[in-house]
């Protein structure tokens, strides 16, 4: 995927400017920085669920205007932080995506990848709507990862899950991620997380990419005084690479 000088703007806010990136082999990659610097907008944009201002954004050297906008999520997809739920059943969301993009639904991986979440307890015929918040974010992630897309697009999918339910959602994207080649490009305000799943960072400020970075590299020796102060909130010690 290419990224090339995307910009948005919301009337006089300027919420992506001239972000510019390039994705060469399938790798899970840490979007970084405060809160209201454009990461949400940009991955919407991804995915398609907004437009851009100006840019282009290319996957396979295929511009996004010349791809069906359902052909380009489904190989694109998107779970945002609040875990959308769709009427009926927890068996009719996994279904979903099946019977909208008119592909077998693949029984066999749905109950594997609900035992990987620690969800192989829960009723599939039980309404959606009566789920945990916790519950729905790790069914949303299962729905997603049916579709087997090229890239996932994670907002802040993590956030609102108990320790170990974290620990697994980063098990299984890591082991997803190697299995199948698919490109993560996550957002998450817990360092520690992105040191630990990231083989690389992007970090944002103001709608700019400030750096674009090994992983590593980045946690070691940030380029940026912006980063270097965003850095300062983790306790001495935690900084250093965990890959």
């Amino acid at each position: 995927m290419e990224m090339n000088q995307l910009s948005k703007c919301y009337g006089d806010k300027t919420i992506l400017q001239r972000f510019t990136a390039q994705i060469k082999r399938p790798e899970i990659i840490s979007l970084l920085g405060k809160s209201g610097q454009g990461k949400s907008t940009l991955l919407r944009i991804l995915c398609r669920l907004e437009a851009q201002d100006e840019g282009e954004i290319l996957l396979h050297g295929h511009s996004y205007l010349t791809v069906d906008p359902k052909e380009w999520r489904k190989k694109i997809c998107y779970v945002s932080q609040q875990s959308y739920m769709l009427p009926g059943s927890v068996e009719d969301n996994l279904r979903m995506v099946s019977q909208l993009h008119k592909t077998p639904f693949d029984m066999p991986l749905a109950k594997k990848l609900m035992i990987s979440l620690d969800l192989d307890y829960l009723d599939w015929g039980k309404k959606s709507i009566d789920l945990s918040g916790g519950e729905k974010q790790r069914v949303a992630l299962v729905r997603s990862l049916l579709l087997s897309p090229e890239i996932l697009l994670l907002d802040e999918v993590t956030a609102s899950l108990d320790m170990q339910s974290k620990h697994t959602v980063e098990k299984l994207l890591q082991e997803w991620q190697e299995q199948e080649g698919t490109t993560c490009i996550c957002i998450t305000h817990d360092i520690e997380q992105a040191q630990r799943m990231s083989h690389r960072i992007w970090f944002i400020e103001e709608g700019s990419l400030l750096e674009d970075s090994d992983s590593c590299d980045f946690f070691e020796n940030p380029c940026t005084e912006s980063a270097r102060n965003y850095l300062q909130r983790v306790p001495q010690g935690e900084t250093s690479c965990l890959m």
